[in-house]
């Protein structure tokens, strides 16, 4: 599969954000916004930038909001994409329903939102936890996806070293990272609501379970695995990814989780206040991001 150049566009463009070259997300406004009833939630999106055949949809992490995730790559994004952005079941200004969270299901509102918005078909963009739905999105809904950008996350619980599961099985409300319990009271001021988000999350990655070798192999999106060299997950992980996803291209940047887009809580800034996990088996620092869990 030859990698396509807009592709390669949007991969530059990620590049420049890591540098932050974009301007703030309040520069921009959406040409649209509102909410979806979705498979028994009433599901916040927003919409920027120019129409197009093909948007791209954006994906955030886990216990973050559109703006905390994405705030600063919209404004560079939306100069040459149609982007559709959206908050997860029971994350931000989206309502919860009575099930636990689930990459799956959070994969099928997505399909639903694009169905909804009458898109037959998308490139889709995920961060952390949003990679891992959009990851299921095109395993279970090949046709909505064109292309793919797995950014920061991991398919196998060995994907990432042990410290990091024990950590988040250990954690509570407490280590939620502030600046992404500000940023959901920014736009849901309701802290009963910002507490369940934690357990949902928390318990989501508790529970994490592999994505079998053989549906990633499936995968007939064109896909980019973006990672930082100081990310969740190992290298190795993320090597394996790469050829297990036919024509996948991987690229790897010199940052943390989350720094390269300018999420709020990316590790480089938080290092001092947060804890972290070591790998012995090659002595490098990993965040413990996941703890949002994102």
């Amino acid at each position: 599969m030859r990698f396509n150049k807009n592709l390669l566009l949007l991969s530059l463009m990620v590049v420049a954000i890591s540098g932050n070259y974009c301007k703030p997300a309040s520069d921009i406004q959406p040409t649209t916004k509102g909410f979806a009833p979705i498979n028994g939630i009433q599901m916040y999106y927003e919409v920027y930038g120019a129409k197009g055949d093909i948007p791209l949809l954006l994906l955030h992490g886990g216990a973050s909001t559109i703006p905390s995730t994405f705030g600063k790559a919209i404004p560079l994004l939306a100069k040459t994409h149609r982007l559709i952005a959206l908050e997860e079941q029971a994350h931000g200004r989206t309502s919860d329903r009575n099930t636990p969270l689930r990459f799956e299901t959070s994969a099928d509102d997505a399909a639903a939102l694009l169905n909804y918005l009458k898109i037959a078909k998308a490139d889709v963009f995920g961060f952390s936890n949003g990679a891992s739905i959009a990851l299921e999105l095109a395993i279970r809904h090949p046709a909505k996806v064109r292309k793919l950008i797995f950014a920061s996350s991991l398919t196998k619980k060995s994907g990432a070293p042990p410290q990091l599961w024990n950590f988040i099985a250990q954690g509570d409300f407490n280590q939620m990272p502030q600046a992404l319990k500000d940023a959901f009271l920014k736009v849901n001021p309701n802290p009963a609501k910002l507490k369940n988000l934690y357990e949902k999350t928390r318990e989501r990655m508790v529970n994490f379970h592999d994505t079998p070798d053989a549906a990633v192999k499936g995968i007939k999106a064109e896909t980019l695995i973006l990672t930082g060299d100081h990310d969740v997950a190992t290298l190795e992980h993320v090597l394996e990814l790469t050829r297990l996803i036919q024509g996948a291209r991987l690229m790897v940047l010199p940052y943390g989780h989350g720094d390269y887009i300018g999420e709020v809580s990316a590790t480089l800034s938080a290092m001092k206040s947060w804890s972290h996990a070591t790998s012995p088996r090659r002595g490098r620092s990993y965040s413990t991001a996941t703890q949002n869990p994102s």
